[in-house]
């Protein structure tokens, strides 16, 4: 931590220095600006956390990275440079149907192999895969730019209706719309193919029957065969390492232990911080704030500065579920009566596409799962640094109901965990040598950005994506108080280690303060005054 007294001015503060927050800092500080990144934590990363325990690496939070490689944000700022190194297993994912199923839906780093797999259940899913690989392949680069470098994606849209003309375009439209159970339905004949979309999608908190979902999981799933599920080279720590490296390389000033309580607003627009330190830090240009969005507008801004109308949106802000994860040591690598989970980085397991559906329900309705679904990441299979020779550092991600969040229920469900990997892999349980549980109170703990053990910023359901995210409004990162920006993620595109939401908001703040900075400051208060100004015969 430095010890030098912090600065009274800089063009711009972050407050927040998890992944998105560095890479804010990284673009601003690229264009000449003095930025100042503060984190409550005594260390950065926000949900990008690993830890050394001998020759043991165990990632915190999150783990496997495709929208990481993937990202066009990642990739401008050349972390490879600074010493990241990425690992992949040679089987993605794999997807047992059930406790019987002897191979189980497979993604394997071959699309012929992977293809093969699917035909296995169904002759026509094979050439099923291989089509739905070239139409990815041909969309790849403006669907991604699209998704992850502006707001409004306009140019990016308009590259994508150029390659593929006004029919197909409004096809893919209807197509990513479609909820993942119909997806499946539309795409494969066998069992196989719907059960890898529908596992896919459960990477989010949309219900495989609600519009959406199929995105979600078409996506995962195209990303898997594109980039795999790669895990970072050391433990997830080495991916902040380099965002850090590279936001200090373009000029940016970062402290850690230096909590901000109070984003000093008003009717002007955000003017700067106060630490609970006690001191004070003037903005000149933009406050980028990489915190949960309900903590924004009601803990950090007085609130004479935030719209009544948005006070009273966000009481309809809604978590994504809350999250159960499990940290296992193993003396070797679980039998998975799947032969083909036995070498993958990623294994799905605990229900089958129709499985998935029921699960989703006790989800939404309230009803602790019987038998749980479970995303399980075998990490030594992708990195044998994770772990001594001959043994596995695994863990393993399921879900509480929506609203569901005490210590006993997590520890139910991850009891439940650990009896579906022993029906779905024999044995399993003698491998044990130490496990560990992080509830939605430890997650929260560690980061107050996991509200409540919800890890994506708030759901990704239709309802609250696009010009409903973080609620209904402006979309993107600016908000109704001028120099302020959300870069976490609360705005879109939403959760997800992809750097777009930090990206997004370093360019919005940029781009408010160029040339035509004046011009777009006038039009944001002019739409900020039509949305947010309440009606009479309104409540």
């Amino acid at each position: 931590m430095a010890t030098d007294a912090l600065p009274c001015e800089v063009d711009a503060v972050v407050v927040g220095g998890g992944h998105n927050g560095l890479v804010s800092a990284a673009l601003m500080a690229g264009r000449g600006w003095s930025v100042l990144v503060l984190e409550a934590q005594p260390e950065l990363g926000g949900a990008v956390k690993s830890e050394e325990d001998g020759a043991w690496v165990t990632d915190r939070f999150s783990s496997s990275y495709p929208l990481a490689v993937a990202s066009p944000v990642f990739e401008e700022l050349g972390l490879e440079e600074l010493g990241l190194r990425w690992a992949r297993a040679e089987m993605t994912v794999a997807h047992p149907l059930d406790p019987a199923d002897r191979q189980g839906a497979a993604i394997h780093r071959d699309p012929e192999v992977t293809a093969a797999n699917l035909g296995e259940d169904n002759p026509m899913d094979e050439q099923s895969w291989l089509d739905l690989v070239a139409q990815y392949a041909r969309i790849r680069e403006p669907f991604l730019q699209a998704l992850l470098t502006a707001w409004p994606p306009a140019r990016a849209g308009f590259r994508l209706h150029r390659r593929l003309g006004s029919g197909e375009l409004v096809r893919l439209l209807r197509f990513l719309t479609l909820p993942a159970a119909r997806m499946g339905e539309e795409l494969f004949r066998g069992q196989r193919g719907r059960t890898l979309l529908a596992g896919n999608a459960m990477h989010a908190d949309i219900p495989p029957t609600a519009p959406g979902s199929g995105l979600f999981g078409w996506l995962m799933m195209m990303l898997a065969q594109d980039v795999g599920f790669p895990v970072p080279v050391g433990g997830a720590r080495k991916l902040v390492d380099a965002l850090a490296a590279r936001a200090r390389l373009s000029g940016a000033d970062i402290r850690v232990g230096e909590p901000v309580v109070q984003i000093a607003a008003d009717g002007t627009g955000a003017q700067g911080v106060r630490t609970a330190s006690g001191h004070t830090v003037s903005a000149r240009r933009a406050i980028v704030a990489d915190v949960a969005v309900p903590t924004l507008y009601r803990d950090l801004l007085p609130p004479s500065a935030v719209p009544s109308r948005l006070l009273a949106d966000l009481d309809r802000f809604t978590w994504d579920y809350p999250t159960v994860k499990i940290n296992y040591r193993l003396s070797g690598t679980p039998g998975w009566t799947a032969g083909g989970a036995r070498t993958a980085g990623v294994v799905h397991a605990g229900a089958d596409a129709d499985g998935l559906v029921h699960w989703s329900a006790d989800l939404e309705t309230g009803r602790l799962p019987d038998t749980p679904f479970a995303l399980i990441g075998q990490t030594t299979c992708a990195d044998p640094s994770r772990s001594p020779a001959g043994t596995q550092a695994m863990w393993a991600y399921s879900h509480l109901p929506r609203g569901v969040h005490d210590d006993e229920a997590a520890q139910e469900v991850a009891r439940r965990v650990d009896a579906m990997i022993e029906r779905y892999a024999p044995g399993f349980g003698d491998l044990v040598l130490d496990r560990e549980v992080q509830t939605p109170s430890d997650l929260n703990a560690a980061d107050a950005n996991l509200v409540k053990g919800a890890v994506n910023g708030g759901t990704a359901q239709m309802f609250q994506q696009l010009v409903f995210r973080p609620t209904a409004g402006l979309g993107g990162a600016r908000t109704p108080i001028d120099r302020l920006y959300v870069g976490s993620a609360g705005a879109h595109p939403g959760g997800g280690v992809h750097g777009a939401c930090g990206a997004l908001a370093a360019r919005a703040a940029l781009a408010d303060n160029g040339m035509l900075g004046g011009t777009r400051r006038r039009a944001l208060a002019w739409a900020v005054d039509r949305l947010y100004r309440r009606r009479p015969d309104l409540k």
